[in-house]
């Protein structure tokens, strides 16, 4: 299956960005949808997640922040991300597994799949 994060761009400190993963040739219906970002030099780390029955999870850096959704029927996943940081800089890839949100935030099981991720660049 492929997948496809689209909707980063540049914006300034305290801005919004809404986020999605197209996904083709897979029901999400019943898979975790997880997003994962990577800043330059640094390694890539889980930043939210939804399984198939609508439960979220956040990474600490992004609780109160962002927001997960998801639409099953589009067969879609979205990321909202409000007050963004400067540190929130990289590019975030989406992920969808039979997996546990917390195992695959923690990067305990590694997506095989990323697909391409989507820049987001946060800079006054």
């Amino acid at each position: 299956f492929q997948l496809q994060a689209s909707g980063g761009g540049s914006v300034q400190p305290g801005g919004s960005l809404r986020l999605s993963c197209e996904v083709a040739g897979l029901s999400l219906r019943h898979y975790a949808i997880a997003w994962y970002r990577q800043a330059p030099g640094k390694e890539r780390e889980g930043v939210s997640c939804i399984n198939a029955a609508g439960a979220t999870d956040y990474a600490d850096t992004a609780k109160g922040r962002f927001a997960v959704s998801r639409d099953n029927a589009k067969n879609m996943g979205y990321l909202q991300m409000n007050n963004l940081k400067p540190e929130d800089t990289a590019v975030y890839y989406c992920a969808a597994e039979l997996a546990r949100c917390d195992h695959l935030l923690t990067l305990y099981i590694r997506p095989g799949n990323w697909g391409h991720g989507t820049l987001v660049t946060v800079s006054s």
